[in-house]
């Protein structure tokens, strides 16, 4: 990757929504090339998605919880098939520490995460125990990649 390539991904974490005119001429380069530069981090897996972020609360999910899980590592493939699925976990991350693996899930409302957690979450393989913390505001959501990793080159 050049700094072409860096500044495209740039522009393009502010708004995956830029036309490929305005983008290339944000980036310095025609329409034709910047097309291809960009198909070619598609390709490689660079740019591995282009979304929309909906604001969760405008569409009725007023619970974000954050869960801490211990797991029995010899179902560890089955759990994660698991959190593929369910739709209610938004973000799993395996982690280091106390715990093995770090849930950002949605609901409708405490009820609905109760449920969840007690009739589903609960029953998934190797689930040892879990806590949760009910998320009150959000404060930073998303970031951009870019600018972390430009410091480092």
């Amino acid at each position: 990757m050049d700094k072409i390539d860096r500044k495209i991904l740039s522009v393009l974490e502010g708004d995956a929504r830029i036309s490929f005119a305005d983008l290339a001429l944000k980036v310095g380069l025609s329409k034709t090339p910047c097309w291809n530069r960009v198909k070619e981090l598609e390709l490689k897996g660079v740019i591995s998605a282009y979304t929309a972020r909906v604001d969760p609360y405008a569409i009725g999910l007023e619970v974000q919880a954050i869960v801490q899980l211990v797991l029995n590592f010899g179902q560890a493939d089955a759990f994660e098939e698991s959190v593929l699925r369910h739709e209610k976990i938004l973000h799993c991350f395996a982690v280091t520490g106390d715990y093995d693996y770090v849930l950002h899930v949605v609901a409708k409302n405490i009820r609905d995460l109760d449920e969840f957690l007690r009739s589903e979450l609960s029953q998934f393989s190797g689930v040892e125990r879990f806590s949760t913390a009910i998320s009150t505001r959000s404060i930073k959501e998303i970031g951009r990649l870019l600018p972390i990793s430009e410091k480092d080159t």
